[in-house]
């Protein structure tokens, strides 16, 4: 399997807790993430959403979708949201927000890849990965702050 270890910054002037509230809510995606095509909710969790289980399909520029269930493992509002992701993609993803002169939004995504054709094409097709990923991201940030009414301050 490849792997694959991501690291995103968005920037925004936004209140914390309006941030932590658009992410912490992934049914909404679709309705902001440009990319994000479906966000189904296969298991409730508890009362801050431990244990949750949303099935995510995602598509993008290359022509391809992915789709995975991402499991709820950690919420501490309004700095942290982390997950484990199985199925074509496994692994964890954490949000981390730090406020300041608005927020710094850090998603780290560490994951692999189990759909057999990008298992084999992964060394030739990773700078092609990371680019999609990169623009996945990019249209994540553009969004939420749209959503928010807010600037994008900076993004990487």
């Amino acid at each position: 399997m490849a792997r694959y270890e991501f690291l995103t910054t968005w920037c925004v002037d936004a209140p914390i807790e309006a941030v932590f509230d658009l992410l912490h809510d992934s049914r909404g995606y679709p309705r902001w993430w440009k990319g994000v095509t479906s966000v189904e909710v296969r298991r409730p969790g508890d009362a801050i959403g431990v244990g949750e289980i949303d099935h995510f399909t995602w598509r993008s520029v290359l022509p391809y979708s992915l789709g995975f269930d991402m499991r709820v493992t950690r919420v501490e509002r309004p700095h942290v949201i982390q997950g484990h992701a199985s199925g074509e993609l496994e692994g964890t993803g954490t949000w981390r927000l730090y406020a300041g002169d608005g927020v710094a939004i850090v998603y780290d995504w560490r994951v692999r890849t189990t759909k057999l054709w990008m298992n084999l094409f992964g060394p030739l097709a990773r700078p092609a990965f990371a680019w999609n990923h990169d623009y996945v991201m990019r249209q994540g940030g553009r969004g939420l702050a749209a959503e928010l009414g807010a600037s994008l301050l900076a993004h990487d």
